[in-house]
């Protein structure tokens, strides 16, 4: 098998269909089908089947898709790689992150990336969850990640420091005037929660967290989106916690951040299956001399508080 075939046949499956997969790699009818044949051939048997309106996946197909995706994908990156080590002149570098860090996060990094290397454009991936951002990395969609430190990861790491976790109220919030809030005293609130807030040991991270001062968050509303959740917030419906840099730099014009007491913190880092070279190396580099630049003026400690570090380090998207 060749890697055009399987290129051909992930056409085919995304379009559900031989003409409109043919017609957009360019190539004809009968060139395309010759080919995903003789992939099936050389895997032993039917990977799509042929109905009067479109095609399917056979069994067979189903098991063989996630690794042939993996392998064009690994290939383009493997291109893209061998092109940037050659420098940041030109090209394509993919981002993969989370909601909440493509926000707030990214904005002013990628604007002075554009002015420093106009020549090379950017693919945005944006996930929910840090399980979706890490698989889909190691699925090879992007040639680098930035997001919550990963608990396990044995490929190139670079820590960006840590990003406060706040708590956003309205501006006519009878706790609006505080500069801080301990957890116990959000116990009679209603909250706002993102879908894809993470497990810890079974438990949601913030009921677990709740739980351990003893009450449950009243739950009034699940959003996709951390962005989503402060508007929700801003407008009265409930409280939120979701990363300071998020709301300071994209939507929190009209509410109001609290830091919690202790204070909630977790490491962002950019981390890659393979060795940062050219672009990727030089969007790294920007990325943590932007961040650096930002904690020194005022950005969050460096230092973790003991209470929240545990759960923090066990996959607190709020993402």
């Amino acid at each position: 098998m060749s890697l055009r075939q399987m290129e051909y046949f992930l056409a085919v499956v995304e379009e559900s269909s031989f003409t409109r997969a043919a017609d957009s790699l360019h190539v004809t009818q009968p060139a395309l089908s010759h080919q995903v044949k003789a992939l099936e051939r050389s895997v032993g048997g039917a990977l799509l089947e042929r109905m009067p309106r479109g095609v399917r996946l056979t069994a067979m197909g189903r098991a063989f898709l996630p690794h042939a995706q993996l392998a064009v994908r690994s290939a383009h990156q493997a291109e893209r790689a061998a092109r940037a080590a050659a420098g940041v002149a030109g090209g394509e570098l993919h981002l993969a992150t989370l909601h909440a860090v493509a926000v707030g996060l990214l904005p002013g990094v990628v604007a002075r990336w554009r002015a420093l290397h106009p020549g090379v454009s950017l693919v945005l991936r944006e996930y929910g969850s840090t399980e979706a951002l890490e698989e889909q990395l190691e699925r090879g969609v992007a040639d680098l990640a930035v997001g919550p430190e990963p608990a396990r990861w044995t490929g190139p790491l670079l820590r960006l420091g840590p990003e406060e976790l706040v708590v956003v109220v309205p501006f006519d919030d009878p706790l609006a005037g505080r500069g801080a809030v301990r957890l116990t005293e959000l116990a009679d609130r209603d909250w706002i929660r993102c879908a894809m807030e993470p497990l810890v040991d079974g438990v949601l991270v913030l009921d677990r967290a709740c739980g351990e001062v003893g009450f449950t968050p009243h739950t009034v509303l699940r959003t996709e989106h951390t962005s989503t959740a402060v508007r929700m917030a801003a407008a009265g419906v409930g409280v939120v916690m979701v990363p300071a840099h998020m709301v300071r730099g994209a939507v929190g014009e009209d509410c109001v951040l609290l830091s919690l007491d202790p204070a909630w913190h977790r490491s962002l880092a950019v981390f890659s299956r393979v060795p940062l070279t050219g672009a990727a190396a030089a969007f790294a580099e920007l990325l943590g001399a932007s961040t650096a630049a930002a904690a020194a003026a005022g950005g969050p400690s460096a230092a973790e508080p003991d209470a929240h570090r545990a759960v923090l380090q066990q996959g607190c998207d709020l993402g």
